[in-house]
């Protein structure tokens, strides 16, 4: 840009252009070097094998993800994973919200680490708004040990509108874990519903946390949630709580002689605890490991586990069923109309829905 006090009326007057301004980019930066590399199937197989979390948790990733190829070669990376697992304990955790299972986990897995060794891994499933559809992902604040751990990997997935708030990929994510050498598995559940029956069948052992002082305790000993239950362990006895957790603990374990007893033969424990501060932690995971060594005796564990199998596939063909009868372009078509004549008054709900089925088998055969 030309000054005009340059001009030669402006006699000794000079103004310099000055400087051209400098890039805010580097023009040394590599774009590329940033872009993340594609891995194949057998990336995948191998990083797993090897233990390495970073490629653990993109397959886990895979296995969440929607997209149909993403899909196809999740399926290709769990079947070259599966003769590799099998050989872990699977806990399942669950309680109301506010009862302590972040703060717990956080306690159990440093002792498992310290007194048994090995690898834990950490599946805390965070329900997702109805609205929004978003998670808050935020176990790990409560799990400051674990977080921190080399031998821990904790893995907070989205619960994304599945059955009761249990992701539905956790499954074939415990496959994954296992086989990277994680030999101990807690799977918290969000703890509401449905969730403990679908968590339920994916653990070996089932720990149910509650509190106590929280009002009427005739809530507490429902049936339900109470016959899922290997262990029901009481949470936050300390300070002034350590005798209403003594007293729910005598009402639990009285409720619990009026259920039948369970299929595995193991008459369920009741134990309190402390996870803040870490008390009685050492009795709730001899109690787990005593469960595990009674059904493995007496053959149970293999049954149960064998049961599970069974269960998931017969889940996973309602859940293509499902995929297929939704994505048909025909079907969604239709879908509209219907809801029109069962809004209007025109059809029953019923009525529409066997038409919708008929049709779709009719184009299907």
């Amino acid at each position: 840009m030309e000054h005009p006090e340059n001009n030669p009326e402006y006699a000794g007057l000079t103004v310099n252009s000055g400087v051209e301004p400098v890039s805010a980019i580097n023009p040394y930066l590599q774009r590329n070097r940033f872009v993340r590399r594609k891995l194949s199937v057998d990336d995948y197989v191998n990083g797993i094998l090897a233990g390495n979390v970073t490629i653990l948790g993109q397959a886990v990733t895979l296995v969440e993800s929607t997209i149909p190829a993403h899909q196809q070669m999740a399926q290709e990376v769990i079947e070259k994973c599966l003769p590799y697992s099998g050989k872990s304990i699977r806990v399942g955790i669950s309680g109301v919200p506010g009862a302590g299972k972040s703060t717990s986990i956080d306690e159990f897995g440093i002792h498992l680490l310290n007194e048994k060794g090995g690898k834990i891994a950490v599946l805390a499933i965070d329900p997702s708004s109805e609205r929004t559809k978003g998670s808050i992902l935020g176990d790990k604040t409560r799990m400051e040990k674990l977080a921190v751990h080399p031998k821990s990997f904790i893995r907070p997935s989205p619960a994304a509108g599945s059955l009761g708030g249990v992701a539905r990929k956790t499954r074939e994510t415990i496959i994954l874990c296992e086989a990277a050498g994680f030999d101990k598995i807690l799977v918290e559940t969000v703890g509401v519903g449905q969730s403990e029956t679908a968590c339920h069948s994916m653990v070996d052992f089932f720990l149910l946390i509650q509190l106590a002082g929280t009002g009427d305790e005739l809530q507490g000993i429902k049936r339900g949630i109470m016959e899922m239950a290997d262990g029901i362990v009481i949470n936050k006895c300390d300070g002034n709580n350590v005798d209403k957790c003594q007293l729910a603990a005598t009402q639990f374990r009285n409720a619990l002689h009026l259920f039948p007893k369970p299929e595995s033969g193991w008459q369920p424990e009741v134990l309190t605890y402390s996870g803040f501060y870490g008390y009685g932690i050492k009795e709730v995971w001899d109690m787990v490991y005593r469960y595990i060594d009674f059904v493995k005796e007496n053959g149970y564990f293999e049954y149960r586990r064998n049961e599970q199998a069974k269960y998931w596939m017969y889940e996973s063909i309602k859940e293509q069923l499902h995929n297929s009868f939704f994505q048909n372009s025909t079907i969604a078509d239709m879908l509209q109309a219907q809801e029109k004549s069962v809004l209007e008054g025109q059809k029953t709900s019923f009525v529409a829905a066997k038409q919708l089925l008929d049709a779709y088998f009719a184009l299907i055969r």
